[in-house]
């Protein structure tokens, strides 16, 4: 039921335009993983006082705009919370500390989809990968070998459906 932006205070015109046609927005500051390579890469955001200030305007830049919420993702604890004590909309953390008003993780890193990598914020509670990766190969060999789809994964036609359609070929024939 919104609009979710990513970037600072330069978004604050496309932030304010979208509140003022009504739609809720919410605006996405710190790591923005749609614009990282401008970043640096998937980096700590916010890590020094200067960036920690520059993280705080964008935040009260894109509020006076209209964002109802703002995400901070990637930025340290310290960051987090001095944005949250500085905002009157409420705050959502994706790595951005225990101070925020809400916390938001990956459905996908929370259950160990990925094996290869996983955010340092992130507490795995489980490892599907695996499963996954052991499924889908289990899946392929059944196809290899003919064993999948078996009689019993097959939809049926009606009873006597079959020989009246074997009938109806032959005498299209």
């Amino acid at each position: 039921d919104a609009v979710k932006l990513e970037g600072g205070r330069q978004m604050a015109p496309q932030i304010r335009a979208i509140a003022e046609a009504g739609m809720l927005v919410m605006a996405h500051i710190g790591l923005t993983p749609q614009s990282s390579a401008q970043l640096g890469g998937f980096r700590v955001q916010g890590n020094t006082a200067e960036a920690a200030l520059r993280v705080l305007a964008d935040a009260q830049a894109l509020e006076q705009a209209g964002a109802f919420m703002v995400l901070l993702e990637g930025v340290p604890a310290e960051t987090g919370k001095l944005v949250t004590e500085k905002l009157k909309v409420p705050t959502i953390s994706v790595g951005a500390g225990p101070h925020c008003d809400g916390q938001a993780v990956l459905l996908s890193d929370l259950i160990g989809m990925y094996p290869v990598f996983t955010p340092k914020f992130v507490k795995k509670y489980a490892a599907v990968g695996e499963q996954i990766t052991r499924a889908v190969a289990d899946f392929v060999a059944d196809i290899k070998s003919g064993t999948y789809p078996g009689p019993e994964h097959c939809y049926k036609m009606k009873e006597g459906e079959t020989a009246r359609l074997e009938e109806m070929l032959k005498l299209k024939d």
